[in-house]
């Protein structure tokens, strides 16, 4: 072989190696914040389909599984971030 093609193949299989590994490592430990309060990580909540009706589940914001997603996280389990808007004054300055 020459070195050129030796050099490509030991690039390859470093990249390949090295996606291998960042994979493991998010698998096992995901990089999220603090799980949502309302939904407790799962996602999903209650559709209000299940909460007031007479025992038949179903409606087009849950496909009839009676859960749909929760509100508080945007369906990403984990908590948000409250915005806050800051106002800030420019001092007086003498003349």
């Amino acid at each position: 072989m020459e070195p050129i093609v030796l050099t490509q193949l030991a690039t390859g299989l470093s990249v390949l190696a090295g996606a291998v590994l960042v994979k493991s490592v998010m698998g096992q430990k995901p990089m999220a914040g603090p799980t949502c309060p309302s939904c407790n990580g799962t996602r999903r909540v209650a559709c209000l389909c299940s909460r007031w009706s007479d025992r038949d589940v179903g409606c087009r914001t849950c496909s009839g599984s009676g859960r749909m997603a929760c509100s508080s996280c945007g369906g990403t389990g984990t908590g948000r971030p409250i915005p806050v808007q800051i106002s800030m004054r420019s001092p007086n300055r003498p003349s």
